[in-house]
């Protein structure tokens, strides 16, 4: 990534070099031209930068005429929790999500509690690349208040919405790699309030990560070493900003990101059946949790805020994406770990099943992710040869290019920011996926001549 990045996923970059104070401030008064009347809600994750950066977004919103509520550190889930019960015109989270500790950024929410959709986002991208400065004036210029205990109403509820005292009967030993995040304080105030023994890594939201911020396998070798070596009955991995969940099993083994949103399905539609929902690129287990329980899966493109929208769309009763973002609408509509660590656990608990058998009772797949340099003008070119080259696959343009046949699937999404194709590919067996990645690939090469 390079460069600052302002679209309707909000704004990042690398601090001092692309975004710096400034650009905060700007987009923060920018942001407040765009919402109705009231207060706008602040939060940031564990990252040094945070606090500045939060300053001057409360700056330009203090500029603007709005009244500023600092949540202080928080997790992106609980600031979208908190505008709701705060009833506030919006929201501002400070966070650059798995990205490394130089980044930064800033995700915008509107007075529902989501982060803000394409069009109302794209309004606030253009009133700050027109630099329309607002400015209130004395005496209308707004205040800063802080909010005393900005987790307590997502804790609320989170509790409310697991069977808790069954949990807490279970009395599960669970370690939680909050990895100096935002997640740490509400991980552990939710996991004790369920009766869990608790062990925190990373607790501290000081942005100094032990391991690299995206949890995938390659960066939680650590974590899963340790959740053996304490006996614990789950390891719950969260990335910086708390909306993303990995899972490691008693045995040390990483079950990995896209096994949180299927299980935890698994379990609400045993409870409560109905529609499902996710992006295009998550893993087939969640069609076929959605088959076995006779109810819907809607795909989506790409993107929380497209995910919401089909959950919307078809009232279902959970949704996420495959990177281990689960979406509860009892607790609200943004990606949770919280929410995934209750339902996991509430999950084991009314089972009387380990966390490695409930994976097991999965149908097992195997997904590769990568990426190929392709400049944006050959995109077209490439996916139309795609097309040609697998004519018997059933082809999807949702998002990009995706062609699915009975045992397996690849999606290929160009990147908004830089000159390469994103290729996901899912199969039974790794053999079949290897193949099928390294075939699309060659495609993918020789359609540029």
């Amino acid at each position: 990534m390079s460069g600052l990045m302002i679209s309707v996923s909000g704004v990042r970059g690398r601090v001092d070099e692309e975004l710096t104070a400034e650009v905060a401030m700007r987009y923060a008064n920018a942001l407040a031209s765009t919402l109705p009347d009231g207060p706008v809600v602040i939060g940031r994750d564990g990252r040094r930068s945070g606090q500045m950066l939060a300053a001057a977004a409360a700056a330009g919103l203090c500029a603007s005429g709005r009244d500023v509520l600092d949540a202080g550190t928080a997790a992106t889930p609980t600031l979208g929790v908190l505008v709701g019960s705060l009833s506030a015109a919006g929201g501002l989270q400070i966070t650059a999500s798995h990205n490394p500790a130089e980044y930064n950024g800033l995700k915008a929410f509107g007075p529902d509690g989501r982060l803000l959709g394409a069009a109302a986002a794209g309004q606030a991208a253009e009133a700050y690349r027109r630099n329309a400065w607002c400015s209130a004036g004395h005496p209308g210029w707004g205040r800063l208040s802080q909010v005393p205990d900005p987790h307590a109403p997502h804790l609320q509820r989170l509790l409310a919405c697991v069977d808790a005292e069954r949990i807490r009967n279970c009395r599960y030993r669970v370690l939680l790699d909050a990895n100096h995040g935002a997640g740490g304080v509400l991980g552990r105030r939710l996991l004790e309030s369920l009766g869990c023994e608790v062990h925190v890594l990373g607790e501290t939201p000081d942005g100094e990560f032990e391991h690299r911020p995206e949890p995938v396998a390659e960066n939680l070798r650590e974590v899963a070493l340790r959740v053996r070596q304490l006996g614990a009955s789950v390891g719950f991995c969260q990335d910086p900003d708390g909306d993303r969940l990995a899972l490691v099993d008693a045995a040390g083994c990483y079950l990995g990101e896209e096994y949180t949103l299927a299980i935890c399905a698994d379990h609400v539609l045993e409870q409560n059946p109905g529609a499902v929902a996710a992006n295009c690129a998550t893993s087939r287990m969640l069609d076929e949790v959605a088959r076995r329980h006779s109810v819907p899966c809607y795909r989506s493109a790409v993107g929380e805020v497209h995910v919401v929208e089909a959950m919307e769309a078809h009232d279902a009763v959970l949704g996420g994406e495959g990177n281990g973002g689960v979406i509860d609408p009892r607790v609200g509509l943004v990606r949770d770990s919280f929410v995934g660590m209750a339902l996991v656990l509430e999950a084991m608990a009314c089972s009387d099943l380990s966390l490695r058998e409930l994976a097991d009772r999965l149908p097992a797949y195997h997904m590769i992710k990568g990426r190929l340099d392709l400049p944006t003008a050959r995109v077209p070119e490439a996916l139309a040869a795609l097309r040609r080259h697998f004519d018997t696959a059933e082809a999807s343009t949702l998002d990009g290019l995706r062609l699915d046949w009975p045992e397996q699937w690849l999606l290929v999404r160009p990147s908004n920011t830089e000159p390469l194709v994103r290729l996901i590919v899912e199969a039974a067996t790794p053999e079949a996926a290897e193949s099928l990645y390294a075939e699309a690939a060659a495609v993918i090469r020789g359609s540029q001549g």
